[in-house]
C-alpha cells in the first residue's frame, strides 16, 4: 500500500510541478523546508527526554495548540514536546510562539520521509490537530507501535463527502487511530461512519474555546495599539482573516460608516501573506489614507491613518482585542468562514457573511 501511495503522490506532484514552481517563484511560497519535507531529516529534539510529536497544518492550528501544550507540560513534565507544521507561516509562527521547543517542517507523506522522521523524532505519541489523515505517516506510527490521536477533530460536510468516496482505501488509516477527540456530536458521528471504532471517538468540545483570550487590555494588544497610535476614544472596525473581495467590501462599508462616525478606523488583516501587496495596491488606488503595520515605528511613519493593513503573520489574535466591530473573513467568499470565537470572547460586535459552513456549530452558539 505504501508503494502505491508513493506512486500516486509522485504523479500528483509531477502534475502540480508547473503550478508549484510558478507560486514559489512569484510569492516565495513552498521554497523553505524542502529538504526536511522530502527526506524526513528533521530536527528531532535533544533526546534527553521522551517526546510527544504535535502536528499543526498552519497558523490556526498552531495557535490552538497553546492550551494543549500548557496542559501536557503541566501533567507530563518528564516529556519533551516537539512541534511540526506544514506551511511556512505556520512554521514561522510556531518558532516564535513555542520557542525554545523544537519546531520543524512536517515530512511529505512519502514512506521514506515519514520513516526517517519517525527515526529521528522517536516519539512516544503523535498528536494531529483537527484533521490531518496522512496514510503513510499513520501507518509508519502503527508499525513502530506509536499511538496516534486526532485532537479538536473536525470533519466538514465537504471533507466528509470527499472521504466517503475513498472510504475503502482510507479504512486502514482510520482503524489505526488510537483516539479521535471530536469537537461535537456531528463530527464524531462522521468519523465513526467513515470507520473509526466508536470506542475510540470522544466528544470533547473545541480547544479554541479553551484558549480564547478575553482581556482586552492584555500586554500584546496594548503594545500593538500603542505602536499604531490608536487613541482610546477611537472606534476600530477590524476585518480579519479576509480573502478577496472582502477587503474591497470592508473598505466600502467603512467609507459609508465613517461619515456618521468620524473617529472610526479600519484595520485589515488578510488571511494569506501573498495577498498583502495586492491589498496594498487596492488601498493605494482607492486614495484612502492608509499605513502598513510592518512600517509602524519607522522614522517618519504616519499615525493619522484611516486604514491599517496588517501585513504581518500571527498577530490577528491580539488585534481582535482592540476591535469594536469584527468582520470575520472567509464568510463572504468561498472559504466557508473562519473562527469567530476570539473576537466574540473579547466582546467585539461580531459580524460575518452567509458562507459559514465550516463553523456552523459556533455560528449557532453565537446566534442562540
Amino acid at each position: 500500500m505504501r508503494y502505491l501511495l508513493n506512486a500516486v503522490y509522485l504523479l500528483l506532484l509531477a502534475l502540480a510541478a508547473p503550478w508549484l514552481t510558478y507560486i514559489a517563484w512569484t510569492s516565495g511560497k513552498y521554497r523553505e523546508g524542502w529538504w526536511e519535507r522530502w527526506t524526513g531529516r528533521v530536527n528531532g529534539g535533544d533526546f534527553t527526554r521522551p517526546r510527544i510529536w504535535l502536528h499543526a497544518v498552519s497558523v490556526g492550528e498552531v495557535n490552538l495548540l497553546a492550551p494543549l501544550v500548557a496542559e501536557l507540560e503541566r501533567r507530563l513534565p518528564e516529556y519533551e514536546l516537539v512541534i511540526s507544521a506544514t506551511t511556512r507561516t505556520g512554521h514561522d509562527l510556531a518558532c516564535r510562539k513555542y520557542a525554545p521547543r523544537t519546531v520543524f517542517y512536517a515530512p511529505l507523506d512519502f514512506s521514506w520521509a515519514v520513516a526517517a522522521a519517525m527515526r529521528r523524532v522517536q516519539p512516544r505519541m503523535v498528536v494531529l490537530a483537527e484533521l490531518e489523515l496522512w496514510p503513510n505517516l499513520i501507518a509508519q506510527a502503527r508499525r513502530n507501535g506509536i499511538p496516534v490521536a486526532v485532537i479538536n477533530g473536525r470533519l466538514s460536510e465537504a471533507s466528509y463527502r470527499g472521504y466517503r468516496r475513498i472510504r475503502r482505501w482510507l479504512q486502514p488509516t482510520l482503524n489505526s487511530l488510537e483516539l479521535v477527540a471530536a469537537q461535537n456530536d456531528t463530527y464524531a458521528a462522521r468519523f465513526q461512519e467513515l470507520g473509526v471504532p466508536a470506542c475510540r471517538v470522544a466528544v470533547t468540545g473545541s480547544i479554541k474555546f479553551d484558549g480564547a483570550p478575553s482581556q482586552r487590555d492584555n500586554p500584546r494588544t496594548q503594545q500593538l495599539v500603542d505602536q499604531a497610535g490608536i487613541a482610546p476614544e477611537q472606534l476600530v472596525f477590524l476585518a480579519g482573516s479576509t480573502q478577496a473581495p472582502e477587503e474591497v467590501l470592508a473598505l466600502q462599508s467603512y467609507r459609508q460608516l465613517v461619515v456618521a462616525h468620524p473617529r472610526l478606523r479600519l484595520v485589515m488583516v488578510p488571511r494569506h501573506p501573498e495577498r498583502f501587496n495586492e491589498v496594498a495596491r487596492m488601498l493605494e488606488a482607492a486614495g484612502v489614507s492608509w499605513q502598513r503595520r510592518s512600517r509602524l515605528g519607522e522614522s517618519g511613519d504616519q499615525l493619522d491613518w484611516q486604514v491599517l493593513l496588517v501585513d504581518t503573520v500571527g498577530e490577528l489574535g491580539a488585534w481582535w482585542g482592540r476591535a469594536n466591530v469584527a468582520l470575520v473573513g472567509g464568510s463572504l467568499g468561498s472559504r466557508g468562514g473562519q473562527n469567530m470565537i476570539e473576537p466574540a470572547a473579547y466582546g467585539a460586535a461580531v459580524c460575518f457573511g452567509p458562507n459559514t459552513r465550516n463553523f456552523r456549530d459556533i455560528v449557532a452558539a453565537l446566534l442562540a
